[in-house]
Formats: structure tokens, C-alpha cells, sequence
């Protein structure tokens, strides 16, 4: 067994989220519908002698290292499995921090598998998904490996769906930060007290192709943090006039993903937002599953 493994922590979108009543424990319901995108981080990890976890990060500040839910992943792991060993961890970020695109989420389900591989795949598969639900509301879908889910609870119930064709996309990170506690904060205000979502009926007939997709495509986010972050509702406007056939704020924001039927269209639209509005990455969603822990050697993450 290798004692250094890496992979690919991918980007999520989600192409409908509503957010439902606040709950006792003070935490909100949600339904989404879930896509992986081609963007991604890379995580190693590194089988130490010791019982501590240490980090080191390339690219967007994330904050300090004790907060980093890779590293918190990692000793969940560890505590899971006897801290038998300690973990150093190499993370490179390239997904956009506090954007909505599930990068800390990524990070600690691609954490979650690579200290489980170092340790022998000691942790069930069942059971590392309940840790993942105990890290964040995105962490159990990021952990699946599905490339296309439903989700809803506090994400930590879970529909696999038929992975639809990959399509080229666009993510827009406008130059402003949304801090998700806000967000629920902002959605909360405008609601009337004690009012309730209505109901939506799913089925894989709506979930079958992407028409079907983008015609129900929503986020109960996007009025709010438009009215809040004027920077966010110009990129979007901008960003729809490109043409894509799906246009919609992901999770609390602030990236914005597009979709489009052709590279030729998505390379078009990249070209004329330009920098205006922010960065722009051009992408694609998956059609597969996320690939595993893999053997690294020098030099591969």
C-alpha cells in the first residue's frame, strides 16, 4: 500500500435549491439537485509517523488550518480508525473559497476517502458518509462520487441519478464574497413569519434531460443576495446574455454557472464578459463518476 495518495476534489453546482423553514436545532431544510463540474482542487495525502493531521495550501487563502475541513475530515478518519498513524496534507486550490461551489465540501470528502485508503479502507463506506454528514450540508454528495444527485434534509439524504451528457460550462466568480450564515439570515428576513415552501413534485421524467432540467432550475438564494450584492445580480444579467440554456446562481453564492450546447458557444460567451464581472472559468459538468484515491508519486498533485 502507498503511503502517499491523491485526487481530484470537484467542484458542485447546484441546479435547484430551495431552502425550506428553519428547524429547531436552528439549521434549515433544503431540496437540491446536485451536478459535479470538471473544476476541482487536488488533495494528497501523506501516511506520517505521529497521530496529528497538518496541512499545507497553494493557491486561495482558506483561513487558518485548524478550521480547514480537509484537516478536520482527516482526524475524523483518524479517530474512526485509532490514530494509528498521523496525516500531512497537501491541498491546491483552483475552485473559487466562498463561492458556493462546495470547495471546503470537496476538500474534506476527498480527505475523507484518502486517509480511509491510508488506513485500509478500515471506515465502511455507510459509516464514512455519516462522517460526511457531520462536516457540512454539501460533504455527503461531494463524498458519494455521483456525478448528478438529489438531495434534501441537511444533504445528508441522498438520490443517485442517471448521469446526463456532460455539457460545457461556465462558472463567473464575481469579485464580492457571501458568507453562507448571511445568506440564511437575508432569506429568513424576507419571508414572512411563519410561512412555508410550497410543494414540488420531482420525478426522473423532470430529472431525465437537460431542457426538462433548466426548465425547473431555481435558487430560493438568488433574490436575496442579488438585492444584497449588486455586483452578483450585474454578473448574472451579464452572464444570461451570453445565451446558455441554464443560468443560475450556485448554493449561497456568489459563482454564477452557465450552460451551454457547444464549446464553441461557451468560448464565445468567455470571450465577451471578458474580466468585467470577474473571473471567469470555463468548464464542463461530469458524466461519470468522480475517480478514487489514486497512488501518487513525486511530483503528481
Amino acid at each position: 500500500m502507498s503511503d502517499r495518495v491523491h485526487v481530484r476534489a470537484h467542484a458542485k453546482a447546484n441546479l435547484l435549491l430551495r431552502v425550506l423553514a428553519r428547524e429547531a436545532d436552528g439549521y434549515h431544510g433544503l431540496e437540491t439537485l446536485f451536478a459535479l463540474l470538471e473544476l476541482h482542487d487536488l488533495l494528497e495525502a501523506e501516511r506520517r509517523p505521529g497521530r496529528d493531521v497538518t496541512i499545507e495550501v497553494h493557491g486561495a487563502d482558506v483561513g487558518p488550518d485548524a478550521d480547514n475541513l480537509a484537516a478536520r475530515a482527516a482526524g475524523l478518519v483518524l479517530d474512526a480508525t485509532g490514530r494509528r498513524f498521523g496525516v500531512h496534507l497537501r491541498l491546491v486550490k483552483r475552485i473559487p473559497a466562498q463561492a458556493g461551489l462546495g470547495g471546503g465540501s470537496a476538500d474534506a470528502a476527498a480527505a475523507l476517502h484518502l486517509v480511509n485508503h491510508l488506513a485500509g479502507q478500515a471506515v465502511p463506506r455507510h459509516e464514512l458518509l455519516q462522517l460526511a454528514a457531520r462536516l457540512g450540508s454539501d460533504v455527503p454528495f461531494c463524498a458519494s462520487g455521483a456525478p448528478f444527485a438529489l438531495a434534501w434534509g441537511h444533504g445528508e439524504r441522498l438520490l443517485r441519478l442517471p448521469a446526463l451528457p456532460a455539457v460545457p460550462a461556465l462558472v463567473v466568480q464575481p469579485p464580492v464574497a457571501v458568507a453562507t450564515p448571511e445568506a440564511y439570515g437575508w432569506v429568513d428576513a424576507a419571508r414572512p413569519a411563519g410561512s412555508k415552501r410550497g410543494a414540488v413534485a420531482l420525478d426522473l421524467e423532470s430529472l431525465g434531460s437537460w431542457g426538462s432540467v433548466a426548465r425547473m432550475a431555481a435558487n430560493d438564494f438568488e433574490s436575496v443576495v442579488f438585492g444584497q450584492r449588486p455586483a452578483v445580480r450585474a454578473a448574472f444579467e451579464a452572464l444570461a446574455g451570453t445565451g446558455p440554456f441554464l443560468c443560475r446562481m450556485s448554493g449561497s453564492g456568489s459563482a454564477l454557472l452557465a450552460l451551454y450546447r457547444t464549446p464553441e458557444q461557451r468560448d464565445d460567451a468567455a470571450r465577451r464578459l471578458g474580466t468585467r464581472h470577474g473571473v471567469v472559468l470555463p468548464t464542463a459538468t461530469l458524466a461519470h463518476a468522480a475517480p478514487g484515491p489514486e497512488a501518487a508519486g513525486e511530483g503528481e498533485v
